[in-house]
């Protein structure tokens, strides 16, 4: 005697289906808090550029932020890439300078990661 349920299973297909569209939808839900991210660290940017000027040096900025001064430069780096994209826009004609192969290799791979762990988790502070 075989149970019968009043209903039919999903099928491959329709199961497949189902999966895409969870992953579509994760891929979506990243991009969104990507977006996010690349916002709030331009905010953050502009704000560590300005206590920059406020207090005279990088190596102020970074004593009373208690950052690094590779965190406060990458954060200047951000500033004025954004400058540049700016200014871009404003003259398409004029070529865009080229990145030296050293500020190239800061912006990927595992030092981008220290960097940002360093901006994540200040140093203790010494007593």
């Amino acid at each position: 005697m075989t149970s019968q349920t009043p209903e039919k299973s999903p099928s491959r297909k329709q199961k497949l289906q189902e999966k895409q569209r969870r992953q579509l939808q994760v891929v979506d839900t990243v991009d969104k808090a990507e977006a996010k991210l690349r916002k709030a660290e331009a905010e953050l940017a502009e704000a560590v550029a300005e206590a920059v000027e406020v207090f005279g040096s990088e190596l102020g900025a970074s004593d009373e932020l208690d950052l690094p001064v590779t965190a406060i430069r990458r954060f200047l780096d951000i500033v004025e890439g954004a400058a540049g994209k700016a200014e871009d826009s404003d003259a398409a004609a004029e070529p865009v300078p080229a990145r030296s192969p050293a500020k190239a290799e800061a912006k990927s791979g595992p030092k981008e990661a220290a960097e940002a762990r360093d901006v994540l988790e200040p140093e203790p502070a010494t007593v």
